[in-house]
């Protein structure tokens, strides 16, 4: 006698799924965070080296440095920035929607030291008399733009430039951002495109805490010196190892073209299960869809970034979601032929099938722990994403689809009806 008891279950269950679902795409489409790959941007790698003998790079440098970076990344005003550390002495920076590269490459790895040397090269001041954060851009009276600083000690800025007059006629105050040992005022001062940022003569004693840098900047050019300035220098040295920028077009094309074979991909999979398997497999076909809400609301929960090596891994979860239920149909398959009724077959279906299906997803976690102990940026991306798969695959494509079948089974709708599984009657042991 057929209990309509747990049919009701199933289809409301099915009905709170699908209105969950349906209400909960669109905020997570929307709250993805996309990677370079899918968005466009730019990737710098940059090789971590001391700023000066005998300093140690050590967790505490990077971590300074990673810092660092981050004040000035906020310049750029990127949203979803990833900064990462590697093998104890690398930064990996991606920045995704930059579209000025050269911009973000100054701005990130120059050093920022800021120094005060007279005509002869010697140190007169530097950074640490500056108060921090206090730099700004003001325009002169030919509403050029320059930057304008405050000191910490006005008395040692007019001991600087009462020294600085004594050296007529080079009584410059030449300023210098990361000075190299080696360089040279008088070397430079001949190129047309000199190192240093100005070089002021000074004709007077002054004991002032305002101090100005102006030159031949543009808006954008004493913008950059104003943040670089407030973000402070960096505290090593940074040195570019590999870069690659993805162009938002490009990006774009990437997703559709993914989006659509993924889409293929599935559709696929679902009409083998339904042909091969058919009641069992549309069960296992909506347990996909549960699947791919689940995950990818799980994926945003985290705030991870997707990659196209992150979709690869989901489809391959899904890939291995089918396996999980394909095991578990074919252990049902093989009771029914034995002449098992519907409900025992369905029992001892699952019972035989859940070992296996814990041994296949248990070794492939093994191995996406691996990658994302091991691996770096994209292959991290895919490790993460493969992890959530297998998790998943727990709940919905085994659990899940063994509640939703379960129901229909033990409503005895399906006794005698073994074709929904995919198995003929002749098949079956002990029948004529």
């Amino acid at each position: 006698m057929v209990k309509k008891g747990p049919i009701f279950s199933f289809f409301a269950l099915l009905i709170v799924l699908g209105i969950i679902i349906a209400f909960s795409v669109k905020p997570i489409i929307h709250n993805v965070n996309l990677g370079l790959d899918l968005k466009g941007g730019f990737e710098v790698l940059y090789q971590v080296k001391p700023l000066k003998s005998g300093q140690k790079i050590d967790s505490e440098a990077m971590s300074n440095a990673v810092a660092s970076i981050n004040k000035r990344i906020n310049v750029l005003g990127v949203s979803e920035p990833n900064i990462s550390i590697e093998n104890g002495n690398r930064i990996r920076v991606q920045l995704p929607g930059v579209k000025n590269e050269q911009r973000a490459r100054e701005l990130l790895s120059t050093t920022a030291k800021l120094e005060f040397r007279d005509y002869k090269d010697r140190l007169m001041m530097d950074g640490s008399d500056l108060v921090p954060g206090k730099a700004k851009v003001a325009f002169d009276d030919m509403n050029k733009p320059k930057v304008t600083l405050q000191l910490k000690d006005p008395s040692k800025f007019a001991s600087v430039t009462k020294k600085i007059t004594s050296y007529y006629p080079n009584n410059m105050l030449v300023i210098w951002m990361d000075y190299q040992k080696g360089d040279s005022y008088e070397k430079e001062a001949a190129k047309n495109k000199h190192k240093f940022i100005s070089a002021p003569s000074v004709s007077q004693e002054l004991n002032t805490a305002d101090v100005e840098i102006s030159g031949n900047f543009t808006v954008q050019e004493a913008n950059d010196l104003k943040d670089l300035l407030n973000s402070g220098s960096l505290p090593v040295r940074l040195v570019e190892t590999y870069s690659t920028s993805v162009g938002a077009q490009f990006g774009q094309d990437s997703m559709k073209e993914t989006i659509y074979a993924g889409a293929i991909a599935v559709a696929a999979i679902m009409l083998f299960m339904l042909l091969f398997y058919r009641l069992g497999g549309l069960i296992a076909s909506l347990t996909l869809v549960i699947y791919m809400a689940v995950v990818m609301g799980v994926f945003v929960g985290m705030q991870a970034v997707l990659t196209l090596p992150g979709i690869a891994a989901m489809i391959l979860g899904i890939g291995m979601a089918v396996d999980a239920n394909i095991i578990t149909l074919e252990r049902i398959k093989d009771e029914l032929r034995g002449g098992k009724t519907v409900l025992s077959a369905f029992k001892a279906g699952n019972k035989r099938s859940l070992p296996t299906v814990v041994d296949a997803n248990l070794t492939t976690i093994i191995a996406a722990a691996v990658l994302f102990i091991l691996g770096v940026s994209a292959v991290k991306g895919f490790a993460v994403m493969l992890l959530i798969s297998n998790v998943v695959t727990f709940v919905t494509s085994v659990y899940g689809a063994r509640i939703l079948l379960g129901l229909l089974v033990h409503s005895h709708a399906l006794d005698n009806h073994p074709w929904l599984f995919g198995v003929k009657r002749s098949d079956i042991r002990g029948s004529k």
